[in-house]
C-alpha cells in the first residue's frame, strides 16, 4: 500500500503541472506499466480529480482545471496534522469575523469532506476529543496576506497605509518581499521606496492595501533570510547576556519559550544560552523557574541590577529569619511586620 500511495501521489504532483502527457510518457516518468498506469488514474478519478483521456494516436491524459476543490490525497498522518495546525491557528487571534483565525475555524469545521470516507471517522474523533487554549494575537487579515503573497510572487509594487506603534498613520509604497510569521505576528519585508530603505511592516496595523500593477526589480535581500533580519530588529538595542546553566537545553528551552534564545549543550549536564534583553529583571524570573544553577556573563548595568536584587533578597531573608528568633526568645521584632500566612 505505501508504494501505492508513493506512486499515486507522483502522478499527482506530475498531472498538477497542467501538461498533457501520453500514457506511453506517464509510464515511463512513474516507472510503472501502462496497466497499472490505467488503475491509477481510475483511482485519482475516485478521488474526485478530474482526468481528462483522450484515446488513439496522439491520446494524453491530463488533470483539468475546476472549479471545486475534490477530496485531498493525505495520509493519517497528513490528515492529523493539517487538523491540528488548523485548530492552533484558529486559536491565535482575536475571534472576530473576517480574521485568519475565524478563517480557519470555518475550515476546521468543514475539512471532512475534503477527505477520503475511510479517514473521516477518525478525523471527526479527534476534533470531538480536542480543546485548543486561546492565544491572544493581533488579527490579521487573509486577504492581506494572499494579496502580499501574489504581489511578491509577481513583483508588483503595492501601496497602503501603516500605522505604527506611536499611532502615527502614513501612506507607504514598497516592493514585498517576504511575509514572515513570529511571535504570533505577521511581518512584511519590503523595500520602502520613499525612504529608500528595507522595512518591516506588522501586517495587522496595514489598511488600504492595494496592488499598483507596477513591476520592481528584485534585490538581494539584506540578510540571509527576512526571519534573520526581522529578528535583528526586534533585537535592537537589547543587551546580550550569556549564561551556562546546570541543566539540559530541552529544559532551559521550555522556560525560554516566549524569548529568543540560542540554546546548545555544553555538556551532559550543562547548557550554553545567549539571550538578548531589555531589562535584566526579565531574567531573574526566568531563572527563578528553572530552578537550576548558573553563571552569567553580562553587561555592568546588569550585573549591578542582579547584585542589588540578590542583597535585597538575601536582607529580606535574613531580616525575617531573626524576627522569627527574637519572636521565639520572646523578645518583640519590628512594628508591622506581616505575619506568617
Amino acid at each position: 500500500m505505501a508504494d501505492v500511495t508513493e506512486r499515486m501521489l507522483a502522478l499527482l504532483s506530475t498531472l498538477q503541472t497542467g501538461s498533457a502527457y501520453s500514457g506511453e510518457d506517464l509510464a515511463r516518468r512513474l516507472d510503472t506499466s501502462p496497466r497499472t498506469l490505467r488503475r491509477d488514474i481510475e483511482r485519482l478519478r475516485a478521488y474526485g480529480y478530474p482526468v481528462e483521456t483522450r484515446p488513439g494516436p496522439g491520446g494524453y491524459y491530463r488533470l483539468r482545471a475546476g472549479r471545486t476543490m475534490p477530496p485531498l490525497l493525505l495520509d493519517d498522518d497528513e490528515a492529523i496534522a493539517t487538523l491540528l495546525g488548523l485548530a492552533a491557528l484558529g486559536a491565535t487571534g482575536p475571534a472576530t469575523a473576517g480574521g485568519l483565525d475565524d478563517a480557519a475555524n470555518r475550515a476546521y469545521g468543514k475539512i471532512d469532506q475534503f477527505l477520503p470516507a475511510r479517514l473521516r471517522p477518525r478525523v471527526a474523533a479527534i476534533r470531538a476529543g480536542l480543546d485548543t487554549g486561546r492565544r491572544a494575537a493581533p488579527g490579521v487579515s487573509p486577504d492581506h496576506l494572499a494579496t502580499l503573497a501574489a504581489a511578491s510572487a509577481d513583483r508588483e509594487i503595492v501601496t497602503f497605509t501603516y500605522t505604527d506603534v506611536r499611532g502615527v498613520t502614513s501612506p507607504r509604497r514598497v516592493h514585498p518581499y517576504r511575509q514572515v510569521h513570529q511571535h504570533l505576528r505577521w511581518y512584511l519585508l519590503a523595500w520602502d521606496t520613499d525612504r529608500a530603505d528595507w522595512r518591516v511592516f506588522r501586517v495587522d496595523r496595514m489598511g488600504e492595501l492595494l496592488r499598483t500593477g507596477g513591476r520592481y526589480e528584485p534585490r538581494p535581500l539584506p540578510a540571509d533570510s527576512a526571519v534573520e533580519y526581522l529578528q535583528r530588529g526586534l533585537d535592537s538595542g537589547k543587551q546580550r547576556v550569556d549564561l551556562l546553566v546546570a541543566a539540559p537545553p530541552e529544559r532551559v528551552a521550555d522556560v525560554l519559550t516566549y524569548q529568543h534564545a540560542d540554546i546548545a549543550a555544553h555538556d551532559d549536564r550543562h547548557a550554553c544560552v545567549t539571550v538578548r534583553l531589555d531589562t535584566w529583571q526579565w531574567l531573574v524570573g526566568a531563572l527563578a523557574f528553572l530552578d537550576a544553577d548558573f553563571t552569567v556573563r553580562a553587561p555592568a548595568d546588569f550585573r549591578t541590577g542582579f547584585e542589588v536584587f540578590a542583597r535585597r533578597l538575601l536582607t529580606a531573608v535574613t531580616d525575617r529569619a531573626r524576627v522569627r528568633s527574637d519572636e521565639a526568645a520572646g523578645r518583640a521584632g519590628p512594628a508591622g511586620y506581616p505575619a506568617d500566612p
